[in-house]
């Protein structure tokens, strides 16, 4: 089992930045993040799927496109969630998930591993 733990959020104001990461115990081939904000069901927000050891595939949910962006550093088992231009509406629990297998990566049952979330606040 892949332990994995989210580190980096907290409370920032609206056009500010946050950087996620999420430390990994072991390896997945595609890493996403979530996000689940009170009351609403847990949401795609970024994949990276590997493509080769150097080379690899990201998606993002419309809402995030252009202000998101994920990363991965395979060497140290880490992923990232640069975070920028933030909204109120992006206020929610995030978390970070892995998969033993490739492919989109937008749904919660494609991954067999997750983190216990970290909060990230954005005030208006």
């Amino acid at each position: 089992q892949v332990q994995l733990v989210e580190s980096g959020g907290g409370l920032v104001q609206a056009g500010g930045s946050l950087r996620l990461s999420c430390a990994a115990s072991g390896r997945a081939v595609t890493w996403g993040w979530f996000r689940q904000a009170p009351g609403k069901e847990r949401e795609f927000v970024a994949v990276v799927s590997r493509v080769t050891w150097s080379d690899a595939s990201t998606r993002y949910a419309d809402s995030v496109k252009g202000r998101f962006t994920i990363s991965r550093d395979n060497d140290k088992n880490t992923v990232y969630l640069q975070m920028n231009s933030l909204r109120p509406e992006d206020t929610a629990v995030y978390y970070c998930a892995g998969s033993i297998r490739s492919g989109f990566g937008g749904t919660i049952d494609f991954y067999d591993y997750w983190g216990q979330g970290t909060q990230v606040t954005v005030s208006s």
